[in-house]
């Protein structure tokens, strides 16, 4: 029996749980379900599209790569700035959009207004871009193999980005002033703001973060397959599944989740066709809802 499923659902659970952390990010801290995440997603890879090739042209940098591997090093940089200027988008919807509603005190407001962003953002981007896929490389990956398992290059970069900035986010969210702050804003933002907290730089940091998560799981997601205006609206079910499974509010709880909604959608695909992704992660969704319905690392009072 091959494990070529648990590999596969390892990798595309990570990327699940980048996007899912900045989802829970959000909703902790600002108490409502961002649905325009998945279209941060995309801007995210689309902005780095944009910077490799920029990158590339003026700043030619030496190929010093893994061999099959199709990261180049101008893209990894690209990586970065694209996802900051992700964090400067979400700063400017919720200044645009959501910072109003907010101070009506409307959360269901919030989350209808932002599927109206979300397709808002979707249109603008098919409109600059086309529908056409775009890839950050022409190469091809060259996977490698032990026993019958495989696994590409850039599956395993992306994979070992993607935790590593997990670790780094839940350690600087734990043992941080300002990670205290968030945790103390999404408790009660009004008793925050009488103790003295800055809760308007409290949001700021949480859209930065959150934008820059979506953005750099759009870069990884065009990685392994292709840029297109659709990615980040496929990939948001699968993240907001794996929050809420983790448990919302819960960023160790979103890894978690995302794990599993990667293996069982993995696990689907191999033992009964492609068809069956979507419904037996969402079965194990509801399986756990219903034995658990605030999920599986969702505890009253306690957050991020």
């Amino acid at each position: 029996m091959t494990l070529q499923w648990l590999v596969d659902g390892i990798v595309d659970g990570t990327l699940i749980a980048l996007g899912a952390a900045g989802a829970t990010l959000t909703y902790a801290t600002l108490r409502f379900g961002n649905f325009a995440h998945g279209e941060l997603v995309s801007a995210g890879g689309y902005l780095a599209l944009i910077l490799a090739a920029l990158v590339g042209t003026a700043l030619p940098l030496s190929l010093t790569t893994v061999e099959g591997l199709t990261a180049t090093p101008a893209l990894l940089l690209a990586l970065v700035i694209g996802a900051a200027l992700t964090g400067a988008l979400a700063v400017a919807i919720d200044r645009l959009v959501f910072r109003t509603l907010r101070q009506r005190g409307s959360t269901i407001a919030m989350s209808m207004a932002s599927f109206g962003v979300s397709m808002a953002l979707r249109a603008l981007i098919e409109s600059t871009f086309s529908a056409r896929p775009r890839y950050y490389s022409e190469e091809l990956s060259i996977a490698w193999n032990w026993d019958g398992l495989h696994l590409a290059p850039d599956r395993a970069l992306v994979a070992v980005l993607a935790l590593q900035l997990l670790a780094v986010v839940h350690v600087w969210l734990k043992r941080s002033r300002l990670g205290r702050e968030m945790r103390a804003v999404g408790e009660n933002p009004l008793l925050a703001a009488v103790v003295g907290l800055d809760v308007t730089r409290v949001y700021r940091v949480t859209w930065i973060l959150s934008g820059m998560l979506a953005g750099t799981a759009g870069v990884g997601l065009g990685l392994l397959s292709q840029v297109r205006p659709s990615m980040g609206a496929d990939l948001l079910l699968p993240m907001f599944a794996a929050a809420i499974l983790g448990g919302l509010g819960s960023l160790p709880g979103a890894v978690i989740g995302g794990w599993l909604i990667g293996c069982a959608e993995a696990l689907a695909v191999d033992k009964l066709g492609a068809q069956w992704r979507s419904g037996v992660a969402f079965a194990l969704l509801v399986l756990v809802l219903l034995l658990k319905p605030n999920g599986l690392f969702g505890r009253s009072g306690e957050r991020l």
